[in-house]
């Protein structure tokens, strides 16, 4: 619970709340990736906090298939990821990293690998189209 607290008290407190309560069945590692990606935006956390979105939702018995991840590990085959599930897995992904994504993104989204891509090029358009910054340069961490 201390990496919930020091993760959340380093970003703005009222949202921040949202996202980390709902992270709270997530690893340690998961939450300390989301809250540093929220403080700096610092785009290497994305693939930590993808991974760990969706280790969250599978089932005990299939994860050790995460234990050493492949980007080639299919969503639906080998970790038994239904439409429901990953409805679950898309909000809460919306909620961390503060993207909207359509139905119609799902479709090509097939295995691990492309999920964390999809996320880390949605997570650039989005903020790139909201503030009009380079997704690329991060935010510096205010001391």
């Amino acid at each position: 619970m201390s990496t919930l607290r020091s993760a959340v008290s380093d970003s703005a407190p009222s949202q921040e709340c949202d996202w980390a309560e709902m992270l709270k069945r997530c690893t340690p590692a998961t939450i300390a990736a989301a809250g540093d990606y929220r403080s700096t935006g610092n785009r290497r956390q994305i693939p930590t906090v993808v991974f760990g979105i969706i280790q969250r939702f599978v089932e005990p018995d299939l994860r050790p298939k995460l234990d050493h991840p492949q980007d080639s590990l299919r969503l639906v085959d080998d970790l038994a990821i239904d439409s429901l599930t990953m409805m679950e897995i898309v909000l809460l992904a919306e909620e961390v990293f503060e993207i909207t994504i359509n139905n119609d993104d799902l479709h090509g989204l097939n295995t691990l690998g492309d999920v964390q891509r999809f996320i880390t090029q949605k997570v650039g358009s989005d903020r790139f189209e909201s503030t009009g910054r380079d997704p690329l340069v991060t935010k510096t961490a205010h001391v």
